[in-house]
């Protein structure tokens, strides 16, 4: 049996989710090698300690796990079977963590024949992943899950096997629905009340301390308030991604789901605007009554 992931660990992306885990690990003592497409990103980590490598390839050297946080399907299958890619070699030895949000199809196709896969989505922010305080779900076969299950446990306080490859996926497609649909149904209601002559300021005010603000309504009230989306927790594009990604699922087993359609294609509309990679809050802007429109 593979012995429990101690270390060296490779973080492959080093966004906002991957500076976070990177530096979650580093500061548990454990060995980080590290890779991201654009290297200005890993100069704060190297001064931490981690090893920047030049490419996937060099980062999985000699690890026994390797995270992979990137941003699409395509960014994956590059970071794997891509030159300089981690399978480009060979089979990877280790564990191979897929927490970049993707088709679940996408993970087993990518993933072939390799037998320590996991597909983990990731519940929680950046400041979530910095202390350890993620939600964590896991696809992949059991023998896979139970070694990495202590690296996964470093990073998450709560860490669940949901059952098969792509489960992980599935569970975090679901989640970022309800959190697109929730954030949509803020800025609407906030631009409504704008619109009507109510203070904003009041109405988000108001909604974030009601019964029918969920955590995130709160949060991103904050967001919604000051009006800057800069910085982003989580970017718009890919909420417009997920929510693709959750539409197409639904259709592939017969579903509509007309709330999940909607806001698909509001974020959609949103990243065409230009306001792609703004926090995803700034959907707000998609909503602005145009110029000479009756209210």
């Amino acid at each position: 049996m593979t012995p429990p992931v101690r270390g060296p660990v490779a973080v492959l992306g080093l966004g906002t989710m991957g500076a976070g885990l990177a530096g979650r690990l580093l500061d548990q003592g454990i060995e980080v090698r590290v890779w991201n497409r654009t290297p200005e990103r890993a100069a704060p980590l190297a001064r931490a300690g981690a090893h920047v490598a030049a490419n996937p390839t060099d980062a999985v050297a000699g690890t026994s796990a390797a995270l992979c946080v990137v941003a699409d399907g395509q960014a994956l299958g590059a970071v794997l079977h891509g030159p300089g890619g981690v399978l480009a070699e060979g089979p990877y030895p280790g564990v191979l963590v897929c927490a970049s949000t993707v088709a679940p199809e996408e993970v087993v196709q990518i993933a072939g024949e390799l037998p320590a896969v996991l597909d983990v989505g990731m519940l929680g922010n950046r400041d979530h992943a910095r202390d350890g305080e993620l939600r964590l779900f896991a696809g992949g076969q059991q023998r896979a899950f139970d070694t990495a299950r202590p690296l996964l446990e470093t990073l998450g306080k709560e860490v669940v096997h949901l059952g098969a490859l792509g489960s992980g996926m599935r569970m975090k497609l679901l989640l970022n629905l309800l959190m697109g649909i929730e954030v949509q149904a803020l800025a609407e209601a906030t631009e409504l009340a704008d619109a009507c002559g109510l203070d904003r300021q009041l109405v988000l005010r108001t909604i974030a301390g009601s019964g029918f603000a969920s955590p995130v309504m709160a949060f991103k009230s904050r967001r919604l308030a000051s009006g800057r989306f800069d910085e982003p927790d989580f970017r718009l594009r890919l909420m417009a991604k997920d929510l693709m990604l959750a539409s197409k699922q639904a259709a592939a087993v017969g579903l509509t789901l007309p709330l999940a359609n909607a806001a698909a294609e509001t974020h959609v509309r949103a990243t065409e605007q230009g306001l792609g990679d703004q926090d995803c809050a700034a959907v707000t802007r998609a909503l602005t009554p145009k110029p000479g429109t009756d209210t």
